[in-house]
């Protein structure tokens, strides 16, 4: 994810080379390019999806692939290992490659990537191709919101970003329990073949649609270090990677874990109330992210915390659970929102190093979070899952409320 800044409050830059800011046909001209947006929203879409596709589906992939269900679930840990190891060096190696050119260019590696997903019976094959696939999400979260941001009047761009990674909880919302569906009905290689097609036609949507713009210059692009040394990049950065270790551990074995509570014919409809809450989220998220940072930042920790505890309680109650599940989506859904902002105000002028950084450490997060997941699935049962994410979030929540000042401030300078 290239996590730009978020909130703006200045005149479109387009309109200030032909007139004032304060100008009629000025102010006329700031709208968003929705088309285009959607393009990119969708480009997310297909990026989250493929991420977290197998959770639906670590049943009946174990079964062709001829592996347990924690093997299985290092798919998700192999895609987000190829998206750490190669977002940053990737990133760099392409900096001055023109925008589009590079996003069609990753996009072509997920199409390729979930069809060899999809036709391959050999699990060596699908780990590799899993790999492929994280590599071209790096390459895709390196550029789409920052993408979304230049498409966008500077006083839009907030909307422009949220519109584009709104991608994220509808991948949650109804991609993943369609997918889930569609595999339990046919085949769970058809869910990644659907995946194809859809990219196909998104290539399509992206070259008729999207307008170019070039990349950076050798002199603008970021420095990762020096990011580290801005005052609260180091507290998002721990956020990032504790949060979103967390939320692997359960979220990559959500199928087995609901299977062991004999509810595994559920699962579809325990994400899709998952995924509808997300999209309420980040809708709330949204709205209110321009003054009240830190106060959601606390309220999603919080919520995703206390969904954990019922699981770990109450998961013999189905009625907790989904109640679990409608917490859960409504802590986690603009997480990804609330990060990147604070990543991108934190860092300043280091905004696209730290963003960097937190893409990388998003990504090492979910790759940890499959492997722990599975040791834990196979030493102390799916039922460890929910505690173990309330003690990960513990120090999510105490450096939250202690990055008063920088990372998450009590008042915000544009507030």
């Amino acid at each position: 994810m290239d996590l730009e800044h978020n909130m703006s409050t200045a005149p479109d830059t387009a309109a200030e080379a032909t007139a004032p800011p304060d100008a009629p046909a000025a102010e006329g001209r700031e709208k968003l390019p929705l088309l285009a947006l959607l393009a990119l929203a969708t480009a997310v879409f297909i990026t989250s999806l493929t991420e977290t596709l197998p959770a639906g589906l670590l049943p009946a992939m174990s079964g062709d692939l001829g592996v347990s269900e924690s093997a299985t679930g290092q798919t998700v840990t192999i895609y987000a290992l190829g998206t750490a190891l190669t977002a940053i060096p990737l990133t760099a190696a392409t900096a001055g490659w023109r925008r589009k050119r590079l996003l069609l260019t990753s996009m072509a590696g997920f199409a390729v990537a979930n069809t060899v997903t999809a036709v391959s019976s050999v699990y060596g094959l699908t780990m590799a191709a899993r790999f492929v696939a994280g590599v071209a999400a790096g390459l895709a979260w390196a550029l789409l919101a920052g993408y979304a941001r230049r498409l966008a009047p500077e006083r839009l761009q907030g909307r422009a970003i949220a519109i584009a990674m709104a991608g994220i909880p509808v991948a949650l919302s109804l991609g993943v329990p369609a997918g889930t569906y569609l595999g339990k009905v046919t085949d769970w290689r058809v869910a990644f073949l659907v995946m194809t097609g859809l990219t196909v036609a998104l290539l399509v949507w992206i070259a008729a649609a999207v307008p170019d713009h070039p990349g950076q210059r050798a002199g603008e692009r970021p420095g990762m270090l020096r990011a580290l040394k801005v005052p609260g990049v180091p507290a998002v950065l721990f956020v990032t990677l504790v949060f979103v270790l967390a939320h692997t551990v359960l979220y990559a074995y959500v199928a087995t874990f609901l299977g062991d509570l004999g509810m595994g014919d559920s699962t579809d409809l325990v994400l899709l109330v998952f995924g509808a809450a997300s999209l309420a989220s980040i809708w709330i998220v949204g709205a209110r992210i321009h003054r009240q940072l830190r106060q959601l930042t606390v309220a999603s920790t919080l919520l995703v915390a206390v969904a954990a505890a019922l699981l770990g309680v109450f998961a013999e109650q189905t009625a907790f659970v989904y109640l679990a599940a409608v917490l859960w989506g409504l802590g986690w859904g603009g997480v990804p929102t609330l990060l990147q902002t604070a990543a991108g105000e934190a860092g300043g002028e280091q905004a696209d190093g730290a963003q960097a950084m937190l893409v990388t450490l998003w990504n090492v997060a979910m790759a940890a979070g499959g492997v722990i997941g599975g040791v834990l699935l196979d030493t102390a049962g799916s039922e460890s899952f929910p505690w173990t994410l309330v003690v990960l979030l513990v120090p999510v929540l105490l450096v939250v409320l202690r990055a008063r000042a920088h990372g998450f401030p009590a008042r915000r300078a544009d507030a």
